[in-house]
């Protein structure tokens, strides 16, 4: 298997780039990274990209790496390729990877079918040099935001009766292994590419691998041009900063673009109706059960329905993150099974997609299990499930429906229901009933999170005790108490139609994992604000005249103090003014210019300036 790429390095804890340029120092050449057999053709159009980036780079800002998983008859489910070769996987995170590229045996799928799946990284494992494109991170919403702790899989799997073949039958999948939550986008690509690459073979997907190198970084905000084996894709991956449940995409589609041969509208969605079709009923009561991060196990007849339904409903609750771990489709064999089918604790915060029969036996215990059959193409409706008790679920045999004893906080909202109904009457496309679902399911999340949202911002100081010569303030505790006294007059009854037990279903989010998630990251940001704030403040201040009044050795200590606010700022991202960061920068270089220079060359030399 002649694959080009870098040479696989030994056992070393050190990652391929670190070691290659590490190698290049210790020869005095420059700390360049080429593929084996590179050209300097090759060399000057990578340097062409100006991104200034190893060779690598722009593929790992993408995707980790490439997998073909094949089925060996004495071995089993085996790795046949990773590419590039350097690409650093663990012995327990490729056998991960064997057993969930593979539709469990009984799935029964002929042709070709395409899923997703979720896996914890080994611990243990260094922070690739490629955390260099991590700050791309800060300005995503922060559902989209890379988890560190898991690698997504998305898979493309091949099975086809040859006769030649012992087995009788050809069995192979293409997955690609990335950090990136892009679930719509990576299925496009692997349409493009896996069927040709299951003809032929090695060489097109060094060729497909070599594309996504030259591709431009995952920028959000952007719109990306994406060329991948003489298709290109046109995507735009949203920002924190658009408004919820908009696709900017649309908008620029109004030219005609003759080389877009396929514009994404969005890079991460599912087709939300297909997935809540059989259950769309229950749909809010579901929207509930995720949004408590109750444990939920959704069986299903083959891996697309299992893992499509499971990321339906962790974006059930956009724009707020599902903070729980999430499997699009879990099977007996993978790492986690036993922490997670043990009956001697209570069921962990989970959402599971199975299709293995056996876990209808090993997850019984469990308090909320959704059983679907085939989904339905779009146009066709099943007929609707019926919550039914959980002693009533004896196999994956047994009929479709929401098995679970949970009783809503909130009444069903009888026009949503209505609203799809007549959709499904008048052959209503899928997209379009996908659109009103998400928008109901947007509306239901922001009417619940705004009254969290109103009362977290409360816990701000203002802005007048904020003292350029003290500490920043801190945030006010959050209480729930008084918290629950503001949904009187400011609760979601001002935006949502919805009767309930509205102060029920709050009490019993707050102590939820989404909650603690939620208020950890607003927490953050509010932190970081006062920060950024206190930066700001200090900027205003003469600092020349205050070292006039003070020792050196105050005046150094303010220096000191000053440089790392710098490098704080830069380190967290903090939400400075650019002009603030200058400001501070000019009365740092004034206050050393005034010192005597012997402790001018000293303060130089220390950090930042």
């Amino acid at each position: 298997m002649a694959l080009r790429g870098l040479a696989a390095s030994g056992p070393s804890s050190r990652g391929p780039l670190d070691e290659a340029v590490a190698a290049a120092e210790e020869r005095g050449a420059p700390a360049v990274v080429v593929a084996a057999g590179g050209t300097p053709e090759d060399d000057e159009e990578d340097e062409g990209r100006g991104r200034g980036l190893l060779r690598w780079d722009g593929f790992s800002a993408w995707l980790h790496c490439v997998c073909v998983v094949g089925f060996d008859l004495e071995l089993g489910q085996a790795v046949e390729v990773i590419y590039p070769q350097h690409s650093k996987l663990t012995d327990k995170e490729k056998t991960n990877i064997c057993y969930l590229s593979f539709p469990d045996s009984n799935s029964g799928c002929l042709g070709d079918t395409q899923f997703c799946f979720r896996f914890r990284q080994s611990s243990g494992r260094r922070v690739s040099l490629h955390c260099l494109l991590d700050h791309y991170d800060k300005d995503l919403p922060v559902y989209l935001k890379k988890d560190p702790a898991y690698f997504y899989g998305y898979v493309y799997f091949r099975q086809v009766r040859d006769k030649s073949l012992k087995r009788g039958y050809f069995q192979k999948s293409l997955v690609l292994i990335s950090k990136l939550p892009y679930i719509h986008f990576f299925h496009t690509v692997l349409k493009q590419i896996a069927p040709e690459y299951f003809e032929k073979s090695e060489p097109y997907l060094e060729a497909a691998c070599n594309d996504v190198d030259r591709w431009p970084a995952p920028v959000p905000g952007k719109t990306l041009h994406l060329p991948i084996m003489g298709v290109v894709m046109k995507v735009r991956i949203p920002t924190c900063h658009d408004k919820p449940g908009t696709t900017q995409i649309a908008q620029l589609t109004q030219q005609a673009d003759t080389h877009i041969s396929v514009i994404l509208p969005t890079v991460h969605e599912v087709d939300l109706f297909r997935c809540f079709c059989p259950v769309f009923l229950h749909s809010q009561m579901l929207w509930e059960l995720v949004l408590l991060g109750e444990p939920l196990v959704v069986m299903a007849p083959s891996p697309s329905e299992s893992s499509e339904t499971v990321l339906a409903l962790v974006n059930c609750i956009s724009p707020l993150k599902y903070f729980s771990d999430f499997r699009p489709y879990f099977t007996i064999h993978d790492s986690e099974f036993k922490e997670y089918t043990t009956r001697t604790q209570a069921p962990p915060s989970v959402i599971l997609g199975v299709t293995n029969p056996f876990f209808a036996k090993t997850l019984q215990h469990w308090p909320h299990i959704i059983r679907i059959g085939d989904l339905k193409p779009a146009g066709e409706i099943p007929k609707q499930v019926k919550v039914k008790k959980l002693k009533n679920l004896k196999t994956l045999d047994s009929k479709p429906g929401v098995y679970t004893s949970y009783k809503p906080y909130l009444s069903r909202d009888e026009e949503i229901i209505k609203q799809l109904q007549k959709g499904v009457q008048q052959k209503r496309p899928s997209e379009a009933q996908s659109v009103i679902l998400r928008r109901y399911f947007l509306e239901l999340t922001q009417s619940f999170i705004i009254p969290l949202e109103r009362y977290v911002a409360s816990l701000m100081p203002l802005q007048k005790s904020i003292s350029p010569w003290k500490s920043p303030p801190q945030l006010r505790q959050f209480l729930p108490e008084e918290f629950m006294k503001t949904l009187e007059k400011t609760g979601p009854q001002l935006t949502s139609r919805i009767k309930g037990d509205w102060i029920g279903l709050y009490r019993h989010f707050l102590k939820s994992p989404n909650f603690d998630g939620w208020f950890k990251t607003r927490r953050k940001e509010m932190t970081q604000k006062l920060e950024a704030l206190h930066l700001e403040a200090l900027c205003e201040e003469d600092l020349l005249l205050w070292t006039q009044k003070h020792t050196e050795v105050e005046t150094v200590d303010l220096v000191l103090k000053l440089k790392n606010k710098l490098l704080q700022a830069d380190r967290e991202h903090l939400p400075v003014k650019p002009d603030t960061m200058e400001k501070l920068r000019t009365h740092i270089d004034a206050i050393i210019l005034a010192l005597p220079e012997d402790l001018q060359g000293i303060l130089l030399k220390t950090g930042m300036t």
